[in-house]
């Protein structure tokens, strides 16, 4: 199957993000994509003075937009993350659809994004977000795949439970800043497809200097030996790789690592 990440530039105005993801989902059709992604925060700047604001229930304007693209283009559609209400608590959460439109997983971010850098950012997506508590992984029709959003991804303990749940890729709508990303952002993905032997994905807003917040974008495809597959650079951009499950469990014969586990060491 084929893969797009759709890496997009993200302003104020929300409808103005709606109308460029569905620019985007359009290109990767034409590329071929049974599944396309978007980005962390992809409807509204990634912001704590915004997420309020944008918030939306369940079958807002934001999850029918997807909804509608998704069956409309008969795609599996990553919905990237948004700012979900649930009575008075606020997530940042990503929504799942498969071809027909229908919500398939839902992901509430399990770590916040709460850190204060020496010289570099100070952002605490606690003043505005509940943290959610599931390990997140769906069904296609091509295999299982795992869902994180942005900082879980730091956390070697989820992505290993996504992968015991059966999970042959791990997606991550994701944004990093300017000073974690050059340092972190391929390392994290390489990482994580090495460790548990698996694909990753990571779908990052398009970078901008005059930006609210500055993504380091570069979206990527690994595979699981910890090759990049696809990457963008900084400008609005469609990646597309292929992706072959049956890879998966050559490079798990070849390098045991899972069937080698003792968790009854540790």
């Amino acid at each position: 199957m084929k893969i797009s990440v759709l890496q997009m530039p993200v302003v104020v105005d929300k409808s103005e993000n709606l109308a460029e993801a569905e620019r985007l989902i359009k290109l990767s059709v034409k590329a071929g994509a049974d599944i396309a992604v978007l980005p962390e925060m992809f409807c509204c700047p990634y912001s704590n003075d915004y997420f309020t604001d944008y918030a939306e229930p369940v079958g807002g304007e934001i999850w029918n937009f997807l909804s509608k693209a998704a069956k409309e283009y008969s795609i599996y559609l990553v919905g990237g993350s948004m700012p979900e209400i649930d009575v008075d608590k606020i997530y940042n959460t990503c929504f799942v659809f498969n071809r027909n439109g229908e919500q398939i997983a839902r992901h509430r971010k399990v770590h916040l994004f709460n850190v204060d850098i020496e010289g570099g950012q100070r952002f605490f997506e606690s003043e505005t977000f509940t943290a959610g508590d599931d390990v997140t992984v769906f069904d296609t029709e091509f295999g299982k795949i795992g869902l994180c959003i942005c900082f879980d991804l730091r956390f070697p303990e989820l992505s290993r439970s996504m992968t015991l749940k059966g999970a042959s890729m791990v997606i991550v709508p994701a944004a990093f800043n300017m000073t974690t990303g050059p340092m972190h952002w391929e390392t994290m993905f390489r990482q994580r497809a090495v460790d548990d032997q698996l694909f990753t994905v990571g779908a990052s807003p398009a970078h901008n200097e005059q930006g609210i917040y500055v993504s380091y974008a570069n979206s990527i495809v690994c595979d699981p030996w910890g090759r990049v597959m696809a990457r963008a650079g900084f400008e609005p951009e469609v990646i597309t790789a292929e992706i072959d499950f049956s890879e998966i469990p050559s490079a798990r014969k070849q390098l045991p690592l899972l069937s080698a586990r003792r968790p009854e060491v540790y």
